[in-house]
């Protein structure tokens, strides 16, 4: 919810100023997703921490976590989720934006033509699946939530991508996707 009243009231300031839709799609998409990392931050921790360690339940994580680091406690990873978050949703948005005026062209002849939902669709389809670039933000923010779910220090962003590229191979930061 945050990220969509975000993301739709930077975009509509950009674009009352003037900026191209695409533009203004992907600064938009990274201030949504970036204000999203505020709220979803704590949530994503703790559903991390509860996948791996099952046995543990999520009043005792959430004390766990706020006795070993206050509120700051439930954001290890913060840079990793900040660029995940912020790089997939002005790539989501800014590649949809880029897609949808190219399918009024190619399709309508007539950068001013509106598409039909289904042709919306695909524009939505095409630019999500361009947006997937940067999965490995993904690996890396779960792999420090996993850390600091289990009380280990939490090295910045860079370190994590290392230590998996060290231990997995640079298909590592891929894991999930094939």
């Amino acid at each position: 919810m945050i990220l969509m009243y975000a993301k739709e009231g930077i975009n509509e300031s950009l674009l009352a100023s003037g900026m191209n839709p695409t533009s203004a799609g992907i600064l938009a998409g990274a201030g949504g997703g970036i204000a999203q990392v505020s709220v979803m931050g704590p949530c994503t921790y703790l559903v991390t921490g509860a996948v791996n360690d099952p046995a543990t339940s999520v009043l005792t994580r959430v004390k766990q976590t706020y006795k070993r680091g206050g509120v700051a406690g439930f954001y290890p990873g913060g840079t990793a989720i900040a660029f995940r978050q912020a790089t997939n949703w002005a790539s989501r948005q800014g590649f949809t934006e880029f897609v949808r005026a190219r399918m009024k062209i190619q399709l309508h002849g007539d950068q001013h033509a509106s598409l039909t939902k289904t042709e919306e669709i695909l524009a939505g389809v095409i630019g999500g699946t361009l947006a997937c670039w940067n999965h490995p933000f993904e690996v890396a923010r779960i792999e420090a939530q996993v850390l600091g779910n289990l009380g280990k220090p939490v090295p910045g962003m860079t370190k994590v991508m290392r230590d998996i590229i060290r231990v997995d191979g640079v298909q590592g930061l891929f894991r999930g996707v094939a």
